[in-house]
């Protein structure tokens, strides 16, 4: 090969792509259920092997096998299973892991108990730290912990460490103690953080008197209300120490419960708690007790209330009226409120008639629309309406009152034969407020009623309402958020999009969205929702005028200053759109509906994309206004496939030509994902996919025999590859490949009523011929290029191409010609001159041949197969 340059002339084997097929298809082989079942249990040969000691010999074995049937399913009874055997062998470690194990499901048991709507503690309490805040100057006093005894030596007696529990006692509220002045709010909180911090460490170092002084220390602070707006916070932060408190004393009892054989049930009784349990939880009440001060013992017992459950089962109903009489005992009503509210339990039905007889009691209903659960309140719907009736005005606002009791209706639903008369009622109130800001307030909320329990008729009305009201002097300017939410409810409750477009004022209602960032993401939200909803393509002329209107102002957006993740998302909410429009059969006005849609969203790229992909026609014109080559490219090819399989030829020929013209603009970097890159494995792909198409393409009457494969060859001989790359050659070979389909009889795959070659040209010697033109031309630059890698930096890259070359030619080639048969020996040595061939490759290579030969017709590979030596290397 290397040698001088011999013309060697093609011949493509003939193909029989059927019988090729029926070949490589897998051999069905029958199977009898008697012999084998999946579910059949599965059968086990144990053999076992057991040594054998006999006096004055050496060791031996014997041997012996058992059979076993073994299911998988059942094996767990008889104690063998991976869990039986932890539960046998428990450690110290598992037994904790059991506990936390058990401590959390009993948490789970416990948050199951409360209802969907129940407000978490962790929500109200950022809350309430975000809402009560103070500029004022704030004071603490911080227990600095008597240091006796912690600096000498550890001492065994047990009579020194009762003294100096007994010293520490004494000390609980005669420790020093540090009063820190004129803290900032930041550093007030810093400062609590620090005592919770303090308690948890003295905790995990066994300093449990020195946690209960850091817990009665932190209650006392609750009875300082000299920062009344900071109250709540504060009581928000020194109840979470308490909770802590708790929490370490119940879970260290619990622990003592537990022994080496199991953990105690999740609904336990005091009579599964051993003595040395309830022993210590009597000395924590006992220590609390001894609290002389009312508000920290109060405090104190209230967070370990829980541990009352090891002493007895009715403890902490017998606890709670006396903890609740305590509270009796705190003078200042503030201080008094909130210890209540950290024990109340109060009957919701008690409290509903205790608001019918207090007068002026706006505040108090108010408040307990607010705390109660929804369908309590709802279910009473038409009781609450008749009591804010009858509130005074002055007191408390009535529009704040509705407000309240339409948050609980929107999350439970009142009794069905009162829900219009509520509307009714409510809504009176609610039309005749002045203020723009407090209608729009009580209207929002009440719009989610509406569309849940009524049709589009009284939603059109409200609707119509609002705009009235908001509409004079441009209120609605200061109410976009009010105005987005009710945007928001309706679409919710409805998905059909024809009746929601069919609401009189819903678009009217878009109109008093002016300002533009706000209108497009109303816009989006619109088109997110008819995207997620809309289940079948619609051709309703009301959905697509109302859509192609939101989606305009979407598109209408973009400007030069527009992020490129924001463009990508309004593209794919119009592509969204544009897949779900179809006119079945009426082509016409599908056709009109996507130039309408180029018109209109020009701005956008993959939106242009998804109307190429739609709409052949106008592809041709579109594809160059496109910046990246590769999707030109691509797009090309794409809607030549598509105007192909309409048996729009003389469109496909168009497109192909356009592909063709465009490759040597292809530059030699390209921008992927911000990174420059070359680009010549992009477009070896593309050219392949490209080849594919070329089959089944029929030549065009008037441009002669293969005109687009010589249009395309001759492109790819005039682009200037890189020096070192050898795609060129990879790319001749996939032509070759292609020209030797070409020449078959019948092709591999058509298009369904698309003549391709195979059917024009019937075998016709004239192009059989100029198709090995081709293949000779070809064959001719492949091994011109394996010459010129005769160097020692370009052997490894001569062997593997001139690998790849014989295996096209033993795949496409026919080796029966003497020629063909020769250039294929030459290459097989050639892979292997310089040592640089891959051994293991050609070891297959061969024992394909091998395989090949003994099938039929295939008796000349036999003797190929004998010229085709294996170099070793020593």
């Amino acid at each position: 090969v290397t040698g001088k340059m011999a013309v060697f002339h093609w011949h493509s084997r003939n193909r029989n792509y059927k019988a090729e097929f029926a070949s490589c298809r897998l051999e069905a082989v029958p199977l009898e259920f008697g012999d084998y079942h999946p579910l059949k249990p599965i059968t086990v040969t144990e053999s076992k092997t057991k040594k054998v000691s006999r006096k004055g010999s050496t060791s031996s074995t014997s041997s012996s096998s058992s059979s076993s049937v073994v299911d998988p399913l059942s094996s767990v009874l008889d104690g063998t299973d991976p869990l039986s055997m932890f539960a046998a062998t428990v450690d110290p470690a598992a037994m904790a892991a059991a506990t936390e194990s058990s401590r959390k499901k009993r948490d789970r048991d416990d948050s199951s108990t409360v209802g969907s709507d129940f407000e978490p503690w962790a929500n109200k309490r950022g809350e309430i730290l975000a809402r009560y805040t103070t500029t004022e100057k704030l004071s603490i006093n911080l227990f600095m912990g008597s240091e006796k005894g912690r600096a000498g030596t550890a001492t065994s007696a047990m009579s020194e460490k009762v003294r100096t529990r007994l010293e520490e006692l004494d000390d609980f509220e005669e420790g020093s103690q540090k009063e820190l002045l004129n803290l900032t709010q930041q550093d007030y909180v810093n400062r609590i953080e620090e005592l919770n911090q303090s308690l948890k460490d003295a905790w995990a170092s066994d300093q449990k008197v020195k946690a209960l002084k850091i817990v009665i220390q932190c209650s006392k602070l609750l009875s300082d209300t000299s920062v009344i707006q900071f109250y709540p916070s504060k009581f928000v932060l020194i109840t979470d120490i308490l909770d802590t408190f708790g929490k370490l004393v119940y879970e260290r009892i619990f622990s003592m419960c537990l022994d080496n054989r199991s953990v105690l049930p999740d609904h336990f009784t005091p009579e599964n708690v051993n003595d040395t349990a309830k022993e210590t939880c009597l000395n924590w009440f006992f220590k609390i007790a001894s609290i002389r001060e009312l508000i920290p013992r109060f405090y104190v017992e209230a967070s370990i209330l829980k541990c009352n459950k090891f002493l007895s089962k009715t403890g902490i109903l017998e606890c709670l009226p006396r903890l609740t009489c305590m509270i009796r005992g705190i003078g200042d009503p503030l201080v008094s409120v909130y210890a209540r509210a950290y024990l109340c339990r109060a009957l919701l039905t008690e409290m509903m008639e205790r608001c019918k007889k207090l007068g002026n009691n706006a505040l108090l209903l108010n408040s307990v629309m607010s705390a109660f659960r929804a369908e309590f309140v709802a279910t009473r719907s038409m009781d609450f309406i008749g009591m804010i009736k009858e509130c005074d005005e002055s007191g408390f606002p009535k529009h704040l009152l509705f407000r309240s009791l339409g948050l609980n209706l929107a999350l439970a639903d009142p009794p069905e034969s009162d829900r219009l008369q509520i509307l009714n009622e409510a809504w009176k109130v609610i039309t005749k407020l002045k203020n723009p800001q407090d209608y729009i307030n009580c209207a929002e909320v009440w719009v989610e009623y509406t569309c849940k329990h009524f049709t589009k008729r009284e939603v059109n009305t409200v609707l119509a309402d609002v705009i009235k009201h908001m509409t004079p002097d441009r209120a609605f300017e200061d109410s976009y958020p009010q105005l987005q939410s009710i945007i928001k409810k309706v679409i919710a409750h409805f998905h059909d999009f024809s009746v929601l477009f069919s609401v009189e004022k819903f678009l009217p209602f878009l109109d008093m969205f002016q300002k533009e960032s706000v209108r497009v993401e109303v816009c989006k939200y619109i088109m997110e929702a008819f995207i997620k909803h809309q289940q079948e393509p619609t051709k309703d002329p009301v959905i697509l005028n109302a859509l192609l209107h939101i989606c305009k102002t979407m598109h209408d957006s973009v400007n030069a200053l527009t992020l490129e993740d924001e463009k990508r998302t309004l593209a794919h909410l119009i592509n969204g759109f544009i897949k779900m429009v179809s006119f079945g059969r009426d082509f016409e006005q599908q056709l009109s509906f996507y130039v309408e849609s180029r018109s209109m969203f020009c701005n956008l790229e993959p939106v242009l994309v998804q109307l190429i992909h739609a709409c052949v026609a106008y592809c041709f014109i579109t594809i160059p206004s496109l910046v990246g080559i590769f999707t030109r490219l691509n797009l090309y090819l794409h809607s030549g496939q598509v105007a192909l399989a309409n048996q729009c030829l003389s469109q496909a020929d168009a497109f192909f030509k356009a592909a063709i013209s465009l490759i040597p603009e292809v530059p030699k970097m390209i921008n992927i994902d911000g990174k420059m890159r070359p680009s010549e494995s992009f477009l070896l792909e593309f050219l392949c996919n490209f080849f594919s198409t070329l089959l089944i393409v029929p030549d065009h009457p008037e441009h002669g025999v293969l005109f687009l494969v010589r249009e395309l060859l001759n492109v790819i001989q005039d682009y200037t590859w890189e020096d070192n790359s050898d795609d060129k050659i990879r790319l001749y070979t996939c032509v070759l490949h292609l020209l030797s389909a070409m020449s078959q009889e019948t092709y591999l795959y058509h298009i369904d009523k698309v003549d391709s070659n195979d059917s024009l040209y019937g075998g016709d010697v004239k192009f059989l011929a100029e198709n090995n033109k081709l293949c000779e031309t070809v064959m001719a630059q492949i091994l011109e290029h394996l010459k010129t890698l005769a160097k020692d930096e370009a052997l490894k890259r001569q062997s593997l191409l001139g690998l790849s070359f014989f295996n096209s030619i033993l795949a496409h080639g026919d080796l029966r010609n003497n020629k063909l048969n020769q250039l294929s020996v030459n290459l097989w040595h050639l892979a292997q001159r310089h040592g640089c061939a891959d051994t293991r490759t050609m070891v297959k290579t061969l024992e394909y041949i091998k395989k090949r030969s003994k099938q039929p017709g295939m008796n000349h590979l036999t003797e190929l197969a004998l010229r085709l030596p294996l170099q070793t290397r020593t």
